[in-house]
């Protein structure tokens, strides 16, 4: 059995770039079809979780898809995600709960991007991490530089000292912070504080596979404060060499999220995942 899995896997590996090219006939074992946002939804399992896929009217060549990390009804409109499926991109979500990018849950992202890759989807995905959604965009991205072409971060947690720590300007939140530790299994608050695995700790692989990064920040955002988080990004991005823009909105706290007019989201992302 274990040379037939790595048969089968060698052979997805194999054809997934011509399935790519090729227009989707979507299905999924024990799938519901619903809608969202007036478009077609599967709703299935995958790795134990709740997943689930959205079909563009018409998709674009290479089937490009956007992957909303956490969050995935909150301003949706106002972070582009409807004008990406407007625009032929898949959109997609796997539900791994409030668990902050840690381990396992990065190992839910890996087994539902394996199952996409086997359906014909575009290796490399547009990411889109809102709020404590950044910790698990970039955890999977650092992780594995190779499947993605984009990251949208939006009042992102970049590292987690800031929010759910608290350890800066921010105000954090205890409960979360106390569950991260369980989560990513530190033995304690001092071992979490040292980790070297966050967001900001952890871009120079996602430099070296020429992932584009655009973050929107709010300048008076009290719970994930911009120069904790995005704008170390920003500095020590373009310090790797790695392209990174980084939108202001003045005088705005953590909420609302997204843009008034989301269209230079929209065209950074569309522009970075349909050319790769």
């Amino acid at each position: 059995m274990k040379y037939l899995a790595l048969i089968y896997l060698s052979f997805t590996a194999l054809i997934s770039p011509i399935l790519a090219d090729a227009p989707l006939t979507l299905s999924f074992e024990g799938e519901k079809i619903g809608q969202w946002r007036g478009y077609k939804q599967h709703v299935f399992q995958c790795d134990g979780c709740t997943a689930w896929v959205v079909e563009p009217k018409v998709a674009l060549p290479g089937n490009p898809w956007s992957w909303s990390m956490e969050f995935p009804d909150a301003f949706a409109d106002r972070c582009a995600a409807p004008q990406l499926l407007e625009a032929g991109f898949y959109h997609v979500h796997i539900v791994v709960g409030n668990t902050f990018g840690c381990p396992d849950a990065v190992k839910h992202f890996h087994a539902f991007h394996e199952l996409l890759m086997t359906k014909g989807f575009a290796k490399k995905a547009a990411l889109i991490g809102l709020s404590r959604g950044g910790l698990y965009a970039y955890r999977f991205a650092s992780e594995y530089p190779d499947r993605v072409a984009v990251i949208y971060g939006d009042a992102a947690v970049c590292d987690f000292k800031s929010w759910p720590g608290g350890k800066g300007k921010g105000k954090g939140s205890k409960g979360d912070w106390q569950s991260l530790i369980k989560h990513y299994g530190f033995k304690d608050e001092a071992e979490a504080l040292a980790y070297k695995g966050n967001p900001i700790d952890t871009l120079a692989p996602l430099a070296k596979a020429k992932i584009a990064l655009i973050n929107v920040v709010g300048d008076a955002d009290t719970t994930v404060p911009a120069e904790e988080n995005a704008v170390i990004v920003e500095q020590r991005y373009k310090a790797l060499g790695g392209v990174c823009e980084l939108i202001h909105k003045p005088g705005v706290n953590h909420h609302p999220h997204g843009l008034d007019d989301p269209k230079p989201v929209l065209k950074f992302i569309i522009e970075h995942a349909t050319s790769r």
